[in-house]
């Protein structure tokens, strides 16, 4: 296979009229310049230039080969413009992976308004819950509610994750409103399941006094969402991400309840990114774009 180099250098030599003038154009010995010309010629299995004390003439295969050399040279040029473009201008094709509440409540709404402050951007937004495979899918960046554990990523600290407990103001109405951990005995708790595992045990901190009591219920689902939606229609109390009920804790569809004791936090946000040396100007616009408005 021919050497992309030698004929780059053939192509320097022709244009510079002789090998002297082309060691100082690449910068390197005249002898250098020499060995990678009749390593060429020997990978063609012929003669490019005949040369003289005076000039360097192109033979007929020479002047063929140059015209190849030479598209092969503006290639790269190109080549190194397309690259020099894509980091000087937030550019290009962006693949996001999100969770689907954060997703469709959070980040989906202001997709718009990054593409008009960038729009040479082309967003593709993969909205499940799985934890997507970014370097076999593509994955140019994800939002994760997790601990970050894999080094072959790099996080950034979106949000913390903080959980409340909360309901309705109808179910409220209806059940009372309790004021202690223990009060929660005489409610109907909606709980989370995930798999085989029901977490019905909540913990409850107030200064340093621990409480841990059995949630218990006639509700259960593994998704945030139903949980939310449960308690909203005034099924029972329930135990959430803030950041899942925010808009309706301010809007008061749902009330927070015992707000002078901690739940502690679930994982916190994360936009993640595969690990590369050339991380693309697009993902570093993004992931700022992120820590600027996600959330706030």
């Amino acid at each position: 296979m021919l050497n992309p180099q030698h004929l780059a250098t053939f192509s320097t030599i022709v244009s510079a009229g002789s090998i002297s003038q082309a060691a100082v154009q690449l910068g390197c010995g005249k002898s250098v310049v020499s060995r990678q010309l009749a390593k060429l010629e020997a990978e063609l299995g012929a003669r490019l230039v005949q040369r003289t004390t005076r000039r360097l003439t192109l033979t007929e295969v020479g002047e063929a080969v140059l015209l190849e050399a030479q598209q092969i040279d503006r290639s790269l040029d190109n080549v190194a413009q397309i690259a020099g473009s894509f980091q000087q201008e937030v550019r290009g094709r962006l693949r996001v992976a999100c969770p689907r509440p954060l997703g469709q409540r959070y980040l989906a709404p202001l997709l718009a308004e990054f593409t008009l402050r960038h729009p040479l951007v082309e967003i593709t937004l993969v909205v499940e819950d799985r934890l997507a495979d970014l370097v076999a899918e593509q994955i140019d960046v994800a939002i994760r509610v997790a601990h970050m554990e894999d080094s072959s990523l790099v996080a950034r600290k979106l949000a913390n994750n903080p959980r409340v407990l909360v309901a309705a103001p109808a179910y409220l109405a209806r059940a009372g409103t309790p004021r202690t951990p223990a009060d929660l005995a005489r409610h109907n708790c909606l709980l989370y399941v995930s798999g085989s595992t029901i977490r019905d045990e909540w913990t409850f901190r107030k200064g340093t006094a621990v409480t841990v009591i059995r949630a218990s219920g006639k509700l259960r689902t593994n998704d945030g969402m139903a949980l939310a939606a449960s308690a909203c229609a005034g099924a029972g109390i329930t135990v959430l991400d803030r950041l899942l009920v925010e808009a309706e804790l301010a809007s008061g569809a749902l009330i927070e309840l015992l707000p002078d004791y901690r739940l502690g936090a679930g994982p916190p946000v994360h936009a993640v990114y595969p690990a590369r040396k050339w991380l693309p100007l697009k993902t570093q616009a993004f992931v700022a774009f992120l820590q600027e408005r996600l959330f706030k």
